[in-house]
């Protein structure tokens, strides 16, 4: 990588400018080294191109928003983070002016010439113009479309048009600096919860436009440089990652606001409040895709943290409690139910399962009452997730418990009826139902080649033969099946979905007509849904918005183009010589605000 051979010089040069703001510990202590693994490899690093979990718990821990998420704050509370303070807003919410902090620098890099670069307003107008730009094919370009900007898609469309290059140098009525340090954002539309979008530093975070010339918009991914706690120093794809920490980054100090009941909350507040964050210096990132050798890895103390791997729960934690083998040596736990759902859905353009007609809708309907959840969570799951009813995540504005619809039925009789009602059945007498017209049917499902995805591969075949579909699974690396469905290859795809924000809104907007193709991998449109998620969009949350809500979850669930799966239980466990972690509430960012007791670590490991 260019940037790596150059890092050592820039590094220098920065760690020399910085003087006093450079790590607190001192140069001879031992680095304090926080390992890690992700289940599923990244696709890159730069927040207009991802949108993949893994890629923006890295970014996220990069690039700094506007705005953050109180770690420690339950169910959430939204901070200032660069910003100097709340968001100046209309009464119409339509006006939002931020002012932001100055004296904040991005990380050292080469790009900068050895000078000191300091954050301010342009960045973040620039950042937001990246994900219009039509060369950049932001996956998140529709979600930020949706804010409405005065002038900002006019922009795009211009350059769609014109073909020529986006004019990052035009004006926009909507996205302006007054001054170096003010950013004033005018919106078409109400926006009650445009401050979420402002709350994100994995997508939304400011990025230097000298950056992004010095390497070239090809090479963006390979290159993030960021004024957020860390830098990535190394990275050697689908396999290891490593960040440091950030040499120019600013004192900032360990502070959180926890519910005054929040026992957990107090006591981590009282131990780490006003310690210089970030606690630790390294971060060390592997890629471990099944789920054994990522156990073991923790077990065997090579990592300091893991989420526990579906098939060793009931190891780990037995009746949802620690193991007793683990609490002796130490280890401690959180568990708790994720702002999530998991899916499967219906390429809507597919010639088989697609479309409106009422043989593809029953078809569809059939498939989804024969998928047993039930075992699904008592099996591959062991217990460790809550039957799904709608899209709405636990945690998340809309989210009822009591909600019960038939999303979440399981009726293999029901399914077996529609088909037969509708003309799936078995003409030529082989065992497997036909099309209507006499066609053969052959479902296709896509999956990932790793232990924990065959599981649920072997679910799959047996819904769809107590159906009578013959059913055709289609393996590939997870960034290749992402590829393919967001161009519209893939019948049938089952993912997850974890919430970066508290409301609903993003929720919606996977199955808004015109995120086809970019967030709506699965392509659906309907003119009525469409216009509740627009008008859900300008109201404030009440009764109003809430009924808007349950008529979405009516058609979503009457056309069935997704099935909601399950919310996922979560078993997170750190070894005994990690301190300060809690599940963020939504963001992933927390590793500024763990520390690592290195001495503990060497007697426990013995090295």
């Amino acid at each position: 990588m260019r940037r790596l051979k150059t890092f050592v010089a820039a590094l220098l040069c920065g760690l020399a400018l910085t003087g006093a703001a450079a790590a607190p510990s001192s140069p001879a202590a031992q680095p304090k080294v926080f390992h890690y693994a992700f289940l599923i490899a990244e696709t890159g690093f730069d927040p207009a191109q991802v949108s993949d979990l893994y890629s923006r718990v890295v970014t996220g821990h990069i690039f700094d928003a506007l705005y953050k998420y109180d770690h420690l704050a339950r169910p959430y509370k939204v901070k200032p983070n660069v910003a100097a303070g709340m968001p100046e807003v209309s009464e119409d919410f339509r006006v939002w002016m931020v002012k932001i902090q100055p004296g904040i620098y991005f990380a050292p890099d080469a790009a900068f010439k050895g000078a000191r670069r300091e954050l301010v307003a342009e960045d973040f107008v620039y950042a937001l113009k990246r994900f219009f730009d039509p060369v950049t094919k932001s996956p998140a370009y529709s979600y930020f479309n949706d804010a409405g900007i005065l002038g900002l898609d006019e922009l795009r469309q211009q350059a769609l048009k014109s073909k020529k290059p986006f004019d990052y140098d035009q004006p926009v009525e909507g996205l302006r600096a007054l001054d170096r340090y003010t950013i004033q954002f005018r919106l078409k539309q109400p926006r009650p919860r445009f401050i979420y979008s402002l709350a994100g530093g994995d997508q939304y975070g400011a990025v230097a436009r000298e950056v992004i010339e010095h390497y070239g918009q090809d090479h963006a991914m390979e290159h993030p440089v960021g004024s957020g706690p860390f830098m990535l120093t190394k990275w050697r794809r689908s396999s290891q990652m490593v960040l440091e920490r950030n040499p120019n980054f600013r004192e900032l100090f360990y502070d959180a606001e926890p519910n005054a009941d929040d026992a957990q909350g107090q006591a981590l507040l009282a131990r780490f409040k006003s310690r210089r964050l970030p606690m630790v210096d390294r971060i060390e990132i592997s890629i471990i895709e099944e789920s054994q050798p990522r156990w073991l890895s923790f077990l065997n103390r090579q990592l300091d943290y893991i989420s526990v791997p579906l098939e060793f729960s009931s190891v780990a934690a037995p009746k949802g409690r620690l193991a007793p083998n683990l609490a002796k040596q130490g280890i401690q736990m959180e568990r708790v139910l994720n702002s999530d759902r998991t899916l499967y859905y219906f390429n809507m353009d597919d010639p088989l399962v697609g479309g409106d007609a009422p043989e593809k809708v029953a078809l569809r309907r059939a498939i989804a009452l024969g998928t047993d959840t039930q075992r699904e969570v008592g099996s591959v799951r062991r217990g460790q997730a809550v039957i799904a009813q709608s899209l709405v995540a636990p945690g998340t504005w809309g989210y009822d418990p009591a909600f019960k619809s038939e999303n979440g039925d399981y009726d293999l009789a029901r399914a077996r009826a529609l088909l037969d009602m509708y003309g799936y059945v078995d003409k030529d007498g082989d065992g497997w139902r036909e099309q209507p017209s006499g066609a053969p049917l052959l479902i296709e499902y896509a999956s990932q080649p790793d232990a924990l995805s065959r599981s649920f591969d072997e679910l799959w075949k047996r819904n769809m033969d107590n159906l009578g579909l013959r059913l055709n699974i289609k393996a590939a690396k997870w960034p290749e099946q992402l590829k393919a469905a967001r161009a519209g290859q893939l019948m049938i795809w089952q993912l997850g979905f974890t919430d970066s924000t508290p409301d609903v809104q993003p929720d919606l907007e996977i199955l808004y007509g015109p995120t086809a193709g970019g967030q709506n991998l699965g392509r659906f449109r309907h003119k009525r849904f469409d216009e509740i998620y627009e008008e859900m969009q300008r109201l404030p949350d009440g009764p109003e918005r809430e009924a808007l809500l349950r008529e979405a979850q009516k058609i979503i669930t009457a056309y069935m183009p997704q099935k909601y799966l399950v919310h996922r239980i979560l078993t997170d466990l750190t070894q005994p010589w990690v301190s300060g972690y809690r599940r963020p509430p939504f963001g992933n960012q927390f590793w500024q605000y763990i520390d690592v007791d290195m001495d503990l670590k060497k007697v426990k490991t013995g090295s």
